[in-house]
């Protein structure tokens, strides 16, 4: 018995990955470049994408810092452009840049609600359509992975996280939306929604609200590590079936 479809191997793919900075994202980079893929690494924080991309290149892969302000359409579009010169063409988007709001809907001013709009959904949007462009025009096939959250299916009293939560399910309503108008192009959509997995943004949020270990069922808030299987599932010759698909990784955090 044989498994062609069995594969991680990504020699020969150009990844692009937003929010690389920290947590997630960094991760997300490594192990994409660990299977071979070149990795454009992005994000706002130039110094950090450098530490990575050391990381990575003394790991033996091959990796590109590329600063991007996802609040910035010209941003996005120069930064893509950057990567695409120095690595190929785009093969493999990871969405992941995000921010919370940390703020009561009735209480956030306009300049917040602008900055996790255009941060969350508005700049992910802008950058899987220019991704999705270039490959329709080369006639290539590729992956895109949206992250998406479990808040974008459940919010909690007390939280301030309402427009986080927005965002978040219009990043799931996206990916169903791009996945069957790009799956004639042989361009896979798919979204994955973490639950509470150790990150800069989720120790923030911490800081505020109080450890919440205890009042999860398995009582341990996962690592990004243990996100790795389904990435590759998402990016590899595995799904090559699966599109428009929202796959919710939360511990059992929500199953009470």
């Amino acid at each position: 018995m044989t498994t062609p479809q069995f594969s991680i191997d990504l020699s020969g793919d150009v990844a692009f990955v937003t929010g690389a900075t920290s947590g997630l994202g960094a991760r997300f980079a490594k192990v994409l470049a660990a299977c071979g893929a070149k990795v454009a690494a992005t994000g706002r924080r130039v110094e950090r994408l450098e530490a990575l991309a050391e990381e990575i290149r003394g790991e033996g892969g091959i990796c590109e810092p590329v600063r991007v302000d996802m609040t910035d359409r010209d941003s996005i579009r120069a930064a893509f452009k950057t990567a695409e010169e120095k690595l190929g063409l785009c093969t493999i988007l990871v969405n992941n840049a995000g921010i919370p709001d940390a703020q009561y809907i009735a209480r956030m001013e306009d300049d917040l609600v602008d900055q996790v709009f255009n941060t969350n959904l508005i700049g992910p949007w802008v950058l899987a359509t220019e991704f999705a462009k270039r490959l329709i025009a080369e006639k290539q096939p590729g992956r895109i992975v949206n992250i998406s959250s479990m808040a974008a299916f459940r919010v909690g009293p007390g939280g301030g996280s309402g427009l986080y939560a927005t965002t978040k399910a219009a990043i799931a309503r996206m990916t169903d939306a791009m996945a069957v108008e790009w799956s004639r192009f042989n361009i896979n959509v798919n979204a994955i929604a973490p639950g509470m997995f150790r990150s800069e943004m989720l120790d923030g949020m911490l800081e505020r609200m109080g450890d919440r270990t205890d009042q999860t069922p398995r009582k341990r808030i996962p690592t990004p590590d243990q996100m790795d299987s389904t990435l590759l599932y998402l990016v590899s010759p595995s799904s090559e079936c699966v599109t428009g698909t929202t796959i919710k990784i939360d511990d059992g955090q929500g199953a009470r």
